[in-house]
């Protein structure tokens, strides 16, 4: 992505939800970059100061401690909706909250959107597929999700936060950009967030027993952080007519048990590896037909699953080092 695409952006002011999460902080700084000003705001239950820290001493960057769930009164060009926690132990720990964040927390942004005429990115997820019928995943694919199982809070939640985007955007003429975002990874990612990557590199590091679920034949798609950065800012930058949803991942598919052996090599680890059994309504495949987006957004991923793994497994030896002090 080349600074000349988005000239656009000098100076407006952006809110981010989520800003101090792991997506959040990495479109933070993108956002910086290319010279707009940043209102960052997060309740910090899964994000961290940590990942802004760098950027509070930037002048056109501004945090904010708020939760969605409230409306929230301020003056914005654009709005990024990313804030909720994305993984199954947070989302999990207080599943009222989850659905809240991506109700309440939506009708929110859709209001303050409508009064200050902003667009409004809305970070919806594959999760919306719930564990698919059809494979790979396209955007006319309405899903198979358990409305009453652990993870609905979740995934039933993101699917009326999109329900809550387009009537916004059919009854009040809200200018909307809807993006379902694949597995995700890098620097930045919550150590004990219960997802893959992070699991198994920080068990790898530390020689500690790498946890797969079932056999380890369920598959995933792995796409690095900057490239969805990317992703998200092209498609926030389509026409007007262009709403989406449109997938935004990496359809290179790995079963885990095969990253569980690339994250063993590449980390030169003694780990062995052992088997649990899955977790209630566990998707058995996940793989974003990105069509779509190669074609509104002329984007695909470009980073490697082995270089992006050596990133993320070169930022938590530096979390572990800090942590123990050395």
């Amino acid at each position: 992505m080349q600074k000349g695409e988005f000239k656009g952006l000098v100076r407006k002011r952006i809110l981010v939800t989520g800003g101090a999460g792991f997506i959040g902080s990495h479109l933070c700084q993108k956002l910086l970059e290319l010279g707009a000003e940043v209102l960052c705001c997060d309740n910090y239950f899964t994000g961290q100061k940590d990942h802004i820290r760098q950027l509070q001493d930037h002048p056109r960057f501004e945090l904010l401690r708020h939760d969605i769930t409230f409306p929230l009164y301020v003056e914005v060009d654009e709005i990024y909706n990313l804030a909720c926690p994305a993984s199954p132990i947070h989302y999990q720990f207080d599943p009222v909250q989850t659905t809240k964040t991506c109700v309440h927390g939506s009708i929110n942004m859709l209001g303050l959107a409508k009064r200050v005429k902003a667009k409004i990115f809305q970070a919806s997820t594959s999760e919306v597929y719930g564990d698919p019928e059809v494979h790979p995943q396209t955007e006319d694919y309405w899903g198979r999700v358990n409305p009453i199982g652990p993870r609905s809070c979740y995934d039933e939640g993101k699917r009326c936060a999109e329900t809550l985007f387009f009537d916004y955007h059919r009854q009040h003429g809200v200018e909307i950009k809807v993006a379902r975002i694949f597995n995700t990874y890098g620097p930045n990612m919550h150590p004990n967030d219960g997802r893959v990557v992070s699991n198994f590199i920080i068990q790898a590091l530390q020689n500690l027993p790498i946890t797969v679920y079932g056999k380890g034949e369920q598959t995933r798609s792995f796409c690095y952080v900057d490239d969805l950065v990317d992703g998200i800012l092209r498609l926030m930058h389509t026409p007007k007519d262009f709403t989406g949803p449109v997938n935004l991942g990496n359809p290179a598919e790995i079963t885990i048990m095969e990253l569980a052996e690339k994250i063993i090599h590449l980390t030169g680890s003694k780990s062995e590896i052992i088997f649990k059994p899955l977790p209630v309504n566990d998707p058995q495949k996940r793989k974003p037909d990105i069509t779509l987006a190669k074609k509104a957004l002329s984007w695909e991923p470009k980073i490697p699953l082995e270089e992006g793994l050596k990133k993320t497994i070169a930022y938590f030896e530096n979390l572990l080092r800090r942590k123990n002090g050395s």
